[in-house]
Protein backbone atom coordinates (compact mmCIF):
# COMPACT_ATOMS: atom_id res chain seq x y z
CA UNK A 1 0.00 0.00 0.00
CA UNK A 2 1.24 3.27 -0.60
CA UNK A 3 0.16 6.96 -1.65
CA UNK A 4 0.13 8.04 -4.93
CA UNK A 5 0.82 11.65 -4.57
CA UNK A 6 -1.77 14.28 -5.47
CA UNK A 7 -3.02 14.96 -9.28
CA UNK A 8 -2.26 13.77 -12.40
CA UNK A 9 1.52 13.54 -12.50
CA UNK A 10 2.14 11.53 -9.54
CA UNK A 11 -1.05 8.92 -9.78
CA UNK A 12 1.17 8.33 -13.12
CA UNK A 13 4.49 8.53 -12.07
CA UNK A 14 4.49 6.21 -8.54
CA UNK A 15 2.04 3.63 -9.46
CA UNK A 16 4.78 3.31 -12.52
CA UNK A 17 7.49 3.51 -10.32
CA UNK A 18 5.87 0.16 -8.08
CA UNK A 19 5.19 -1.46 -10.73
CA UNK A 20 9.02 -1.08 -12.19
CA UNK A 21 10.07 -2.48 -8.58
CA UNK A 22 7.64 -5.57 -7.66
CA UNK A 23 5.69 -7.97 -8.78
CA UNK A 24 2.16 -6.17 -8.75
CA UNK A 25 -0.94 -8.50 -10.05
CA UNK A 26 -3.47 -5.65 -9.60
CA UNK A 27 -4.00 -2.27 -9.13
CA UNK A 28 -6.80 -1.09 -6.00
CA UNK A 29 -7.64 2.62 -5.61
CA UNK A 30 -9.10 4.61 -2.94
CA UNK A 31 -9.64 8.03 -2.40
CA UNK A 32 -11.96 10.75 -2.43
CA UNK A 33 -14.08 12.81 -5.44
CA UNK A 34 -16.57 15.34 -6.43
CA UNK A 35 -19.93 14.55 -7.12
CA UNK A 36 -21.05 15.24 -10.39
CA UNK A 37 -24.48 12.90 -10.99
CA UNK A 38 -26.94 15.02 -8.91
CA UNK A 39 -28.41 11.59 -7.70
CA UNK A 40 -25.15 10.70 -5.57
CA UNK A 41 -24.46 12.65 -2.18
CA UNK A 42 -21.77 12.93 -0.37
CA UNK A 43 -20.19 9.95 1.60
CA UNK A 44 -21.69 7.91 -1.49
CA UNK A 45 -18.42 5.44 -3.07
CA UNK A 46 -18.86 5.68 -6.58
CA UNK A 47 -16.75 2.25 -8.07
CA UNK A 48 -16.92 3.51 -11.79
CA UNK A 49 -16.74 1.18 -14.43
CA UNK A 50 -14.54 3.40 -16.86
CA UNK A 51 -12.25 6.58 -16.25
CA UNK A 52 -11.30 9.14 -18.69
CA UNK A 53 -8.79 12.19 -18.88
CA UNK A 54 -11.46 14.72 -19.61
CA UNK A 55 -9.70 17.89 -19.31
CA UNK A 56 -7.21 17.02 -22.54
CA UNK A 57 -8.40 19.77 -24.16
CA UNK A 58 -7.91 22.38 -26.86
CA UNK A 59 -7.97 26.28 -25.80
CA UNK A 60 -9.42 27.59 -28.78
CA UNK A 61 -8.82 31.48 -30.20
CA UNK A 62 -11.86 33.55 -30.06
CA UNK A 63 -13.55 34.96 -33.34
CA UNK A 64 -16.59 37.13 -33.71
CA UNK A 65 -17.78 36.29 -30.53
CA UNK A 66 -17.37 32.52 -30.78
CA UNK A 67 -14.58 30.26 -30.06
CA UNK A 68 -13.34 28.14 -33.07
CA UNK A 69 -11.30 25.19 -33.53
CA UNK A 70 -8.47 25.24 -36.25
CA UNK A 71 -9.93 23.13 -39.34
CA UNK A 72 -7.07 20.73 -39.60
CA UNK A 73 -8.29 19.34 -36.29
CA UNK A 74 -11.43 18.04 -37.60
CA UNK A 75 -14.05 17.22 -35.67
CA UNK A 76 -13.78 17.19 -32.33
CA UNK A 77 -15.56 14.35 -29.93
CA UNK A 78 -16.73 16.53 -26.78
CA UNK A 79 -18.32 19.92 -27.19
CA UNK A 80 -16.95 22.82 -25.63
CA UNK A 81 -17.27 24.76 -22.34
CA UNK A 82 -16.31 28.10 -23.12
CA UNK A 83 -12.72 28.16 -25.52
CA UNK A 84 -12.28 24.43 -23.81
CA UNK A 85 -12.55 21.39 -26.18
CA UNK A 86 -11.83 17.88 -24.56
CA UNK A 87 -9.42 15.80 -26.77
CA UNK A 88 -9.14 12.12 -26.67
CA UNK A 89 -5.76 11.16 -25.16
CA UNK A 90 -2.79 9.27 -26.78
CA UNK A 91 -1.88 6.36 -25.36
CA UNK A 92 1.57 4.39 -26.39
CA UNK A 93 1.38 0.33 -25.73
CA UNK A 94 3.21 -2.31 -27.26
CA UNK A 95 0.77 -2.59 -29.81
CA UNK A 96 0.34 0.91 -30.59
CA UNK A 97 3.53 2.14 -30.71
CA UNK A 98 2.93 5.29 -32.37
CA UNK A 99 -0.20 5.84 -29.83
CA UNK A 100 -3.31 4.59 -29.73
CA UNK A 101 -6.65 7.22 -29.28
CA UNK A 102 -8.71 6.41 -26.09
CA UNK A 103 -11.60 7.98 -24.79
CA UNK A 104 -12.52 5.41 -21.54
CA UNK A 105 -10.03 2.98 -19.38
CA UNK A 106 -12.16 0.36 -18.62
CA UNK A 107 -11.76 -1.25 -14.85
CA UNK A 108 -11.73 -4.95 -14.61
CA UNK A 109 -14.96 -6.74 -14.69
CA UNK A 110 -13.93 -9.96 -12.69
CA UNK A 111 -12.97 -7.17 -10.06
CA UNK A 112 -16.02 -5.00 -10.87
CA UNK A 113 -18.20 -8.16 -10.25
CA UNK A 114 -16.57 -8.49 -6.89
CA UNK A 115 -17.66 -5.41 -6.01
CA UNK A 116 -20.86 -5.12 -6.62
CA UNK A 117 -21.30 -8.63 -4.16
CA UNK A 118 -19.47 -6.19 -1.28
CA UNK A 119 -22.10 -3.19 -2.16
CA UNK A 120 -25.32 -3.83 -0.08
CA UNK A 121 -22.50 -5.40 3.08
CA UNK A 122 -20.49 -2.32 4.18
CA UNK A 123 -21.85 0.06 6.91
CA UNK A 124 -20.86 3.61 5.86
CA UNK A 125 -20.22 6.61 7.81
CA UNK A 126 -22.71 9.16 8.40
CA UNK A 127 -21.83 11.53 11.01
CA UNK A 128 -18.08 13.45 11.40
CA UNK A 129 -15.98 13.12 14.52
CA UNK A 130 -17.79 16.49 15.60
CA UNK A 131 -21.09 14.78 14.89
CA UNK A 132 -22.13 16.67 11.95
CA UNK A 133 -24.18 14.18 9.88
CA UNK A 134 -24.94 14.10 5.90
CA UNK A 135 -28.83 14.13 5.62
CA UNK A 136 -28.72 11.71 3.22
CA UNK A 137 -27.05 7.65 4.37
CA UNK A 138 -24.34 7.15 2.10
CA UNK A 139 -24.71 4.08 -0.11
CA UNK A 140 -21.90 2.09 -2.87
CA UNK A 141 -22.55 2.92 -6.35
CA UNK A 142 -21.14 0.32 -8.82
CA UNK A 143 -20.68 1.23 -12.55
CA UNK A 144 -21.14 4.26 -14.65
CA UNK A 145 -18.31 6.92 -15.62
CA UNK A 146 -15.40 8.72 -13.55
CA UNK A 147 -13.50 11.55 -14.70
CA UNK A 148 -9.73 12.76 -14.08
CA UNK A 149 -8.07 16.13 -14.19
CA UNK A 150 -5.97 18.71 -13.13
CA UNK A 151 -8.49 20.83 -11.98
CA UNK A 152 -9.85 21.27 -8.36
CA UNK A 153 -13.82 21.98 -9.45
CA UNK A 154 -15.80 23.94 -7.33
CA UNK A 155 -17.68 25.46 -10.14
CA UNK A 156 -21.79 24.80 -10.42
CA UNK A 157 -21.74 25.47 -14.41
CA UNK A 158 -18.93 23.23 -14.76
CA UNK A 159 -20.31 20.50 -13.24
CA UNK A 160 -23.48 20.29 -15.05
CA UNK A 161 -21.41 20.62 -18.50
CA UNK A 162 -19.23 17.25 -16.95
CA UNK A 163 -22.65 15.67 -15.94
CA UNK A 164 -23.90 16.50 -19.79
CA UNK A 165 -20.80 16.05 -21.71
CA UNK A 166 -19.72 12.56 -20.09
CA UNK A 167 -22.15 11.76 -17.73
CA UNK A 168 -19.94 11.20 -15.32
CA UNK A 169 -20.72 10.21 -11.63
CA UNK A 170 -17.60 11.48 -10.28
CA UNK A 171 -14.31 13.47 -11.22
CA UNK A 172 -10.73 13.92 -9.36
CA UNK A 173 -7.58 14.57 -9.91
CA UNK A 174 -5.73 10.94 -9.86
CA UNK A 175 -7.54 7.84 -11.18
CA UNK A 176 -7.54 8.17 -14.86
CA UNK A 177 -4.00 8.96 -14.61
CA UNK A 178 -3.40 5.63 -12.81
CA UNK A 179 -5.83 3.62 -14.85
CA UNK A 180 -4.05 4.63 -17.89
CA UNK A 181 -0.32 3.32 -16.44
CA UNK A 182 -2.45 0.39 -15.45
CA UNK A 183 -3.72 0.36 -19.30
CA UNK A 184 -0.45 0.33 -20.61
CA UNK A 185 1.37 -2.03 -18.75
CA UNK A 186 -1.91 -4.65 -18.68
CA UNK A 187 -2.65 -4.55 -15.45
CA UNK A 188 -5.71 -5.64 -14.12
CA UNK A 189 -7.43 -2.29 -12.09
CA UNK A 190 -10.12 -0.88 -10.07
CA UNK A 191 -11.33 2.50 -8.09
CA UNK A 192 -13.11 3.47 -5.11
CA UNK A 193 -13.96 7.09 -4.83
CA UNK A 194 -16.10 8.52 -2.13
CA UNK A 195 -17.98 11.95 -2.42
CA UNK A 196 -16.44 14.37 -0.10
CA UNK A 197 -18.20 17.46 -2.04
CA UNK A 198 -20.55 17.81 -4.52
CA UNK A 199 -18.05 19.73 -7.06
CA UNK A 200 -19.57 23.19 -6.60
CA UNK A 201 -23.42 21.50 -6.42
CA UNK A 202 -24.11 22.47 -2.90
CA UNK A 203 -25.40 25.45 -1.86
CA UNK A 204 -22.95 26.94 0.34
CA UNK A 205 -18.89 26.46 0.30
CA UNK A 206 -17.09 23.86 -0.85
CA UNK A 207 -18.27 20.70 1.38
CA UNK A 208 -14.81 18.85 1.19
CA UNK A 209 -13.82 20.64 4.41
CA UNK A 210 -16.09 19.40 6.86
CA UNK A 211 -16.71 15.74 5.11
CA UNK A 212 -13.35 14.57 3.55
CA UNK A 213 -12.46 12.36 6.65
CA UNK A 214 -15.91 10.95 6.15
CA UNK A 215 -16.03 9.98 2.60
CA UNK A 216 -11.92 8.48 3.05
CA UNK A 217 -12.56 6.76 5.73
CA UNK A 218 -16.00 5.03 3.66
CA UNK A 219 -13.89 4.83 0.57
CA UNK A 220 -11.64 2.83 2.99
CA UNK A 221 -14.06 0.88 4.61
CA UNK A 222 -15.51 -0.95 0.97
CA UNK A 223 -12.02 -1.57 -0.06
CA UNK A 224 -11.32 -3.58 2.87
CA UNK A 225 -14.27 -5.22 2.32
CA UNK A 226 -13.66 -5.78 -1.30
CA UNK A 227 -9.73 -7.06 -0.34
CA UNK A 228 -11.08 -9.65 1.81
CA UNK A 229 -13.25 -11.40 -1.05
CA UNK A 230 -10.52 -11.23 -3.55
CA UNK A 231 -9.27 -15.07 -5.03
CA UNK A 232 -6.28 -16.35 -2.26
Amino acid sequence: AFLSGGSMVNAAMNPQLALDRFNITKIVYSGIAGGVNPNLHIGDVAIASQWAQYQEALYAREVDGKFIPPSWMGTLPYPNFGMSFPMPISVRTTAHPEGEQVKWLPVDQDMLKIAEKVATSVELAQCTADNICLQEAPRVVVGGNGVSGQTFVDNAEYRKYVYSTFQANVLDMETASTATVAYVNRVPFIAFRSLSDLAGGGPGENEIGTFFQVAADNSAKVVLKFLSQLPA
